[in-house]
């Protein structure tokens, strides 16, 4: 018999080997961890959908920072859930200094100050009693423009509450540019703007419909981008970089990592993945069925991210994996 010469099987004997010609390694400071601040509890509310993940009070979510932070964690993105009855068709919670979400900012600040870069979702979608992410004209329809503008009142109310990045996802056009102009006119220049730059009308959103206890009514296609679309996100990307962001992300991560690899390619700005809630929910069940390896999963999942591109990575396991990643010395 003829045997190969090169043998690329050399370099994959020993976990010691694996680990010394791995391409891609991921470090605690990749990781930004997503949490849920509710108003009106005193207690963490889990998630029935999101196995681990909880809906925090103000107090809970102070230690979860406190805790992301020792481990290594970068970043927190945080999502404010109101009380159903202060919801409106404007999202007038997401305006008030004293909204659920400006609280948490606040709180988290206190409590880690610059150890963590505080982030804030900028959307109307958690505050608004139909669950949309802007404001709806008298057929029913999101209106763009009048968005814009809750938009910007929104995002001078974040950083004045203590928010360092502030991540408007609601897809509305111009939205960058017009948050960038509000900032800066209240003298909040310093605050950056991470870009949902090709967020996808998904099907892996579900789970976080039960978090952030959503009132939507129909869906989102007419401003989140259909999955068949690949070279509209280069649009997007080029759209946002001109009207002034900081970074840039996808939107859901696993079903897009050819729109990840393609924004990586083209982008001079740093670029994120968020591994959303269906991504999360999916690995936890069939995990909980011993069908898959949990830890084995989430390292590979966490993994195909940065290979295809991402500098941060949003996802529900930070603080775990980051911890993983202490205690083996990474």
């Amino acid at each position: 018999m003829s045997f190969p010469e090169t043998r690329p099987r050399r370099l994959r004997t020993t976990p010691a080997m694996r680990r010394m010609v791995a391409e891609h390694r991921l470090h605690p400071a990749d990781l930004v961890l997503p949490a849920f601040v509710r108003e009106g509890i005193d207690e963490p509310v889990p998630i029935g959908s999101m196995p681990g993940v909880v809906q925090h009070s103000v107090a809970s979510l102070r230690k979860a920072a406190a805790e992301a932070a020792e481990a290594g964690v970068s970043g927190i993105m945080l999502f404010g859930v109101p009380v159903d009855g202060k919801k409106d068709a404007v999202g007038s919670p997401g305006t008030d200094p004293d909204g659920i979400l400006q609280a948490g900012l606040r709180a988290v600040r206190a409590e880690v100050g610059d150890a963590l870069v505080v982030m804030s979702d900028l959307c109307l979608d958690e505050v608004t009693d139909h669950g949309h992410c802007g404001v709806l004209d008298e057929r029913g329809r999101v209106d763009n423009d009048a968005t814009l503008e809750r938009y910007a009142e929104m995002a001078v109310v974040q950083a004045e509450a203590g928010a360092q990045v502030l991540g408007p996802s609601g897809m509305m056009d111009g939205q960058v540019g017009h948050v960038r102009r509000a900032l800066d006119a209240a003298g909040h220049q310093d605050v950056a703007l991470l870009a949902y730059t090709a967020k996808y009308a998904s099907a892996f959103y579900g789970p976080f419909r039960e978090a952030v206890n959503s009132s939507l009514r129909g869906d989102r296609k007419t401003y989140q981008q259909d999955a068949p679309n690949a070279r509209e996100a280069l649009r997007e990307l080029e759209l946002d970089l001109a009207e002034g962001a900081d970074l840039v992300m996808v939107k859901p991560g696993l079903p897009y990592l050819d729109i990840l690899r393609t924004v990586a390619d083209a982008s001079p700005v740093p670029v994120a993945a968020y591994q959303i809630s269906g991504e999360y929910a999916m690995v936890e069940a069939a995990a909980e069925r011993g069908w898959i390896d949990r830890e084995r999963a989430i390292e590979e999942t966490l993994t195909s991210f940065k290979r295809a591109g991402a500098d941060l990575v949003l996802t529900y396991w930070a603080t775990e994996y980051a911890q993983r990643l202490g205690a083996a010395g990474a």
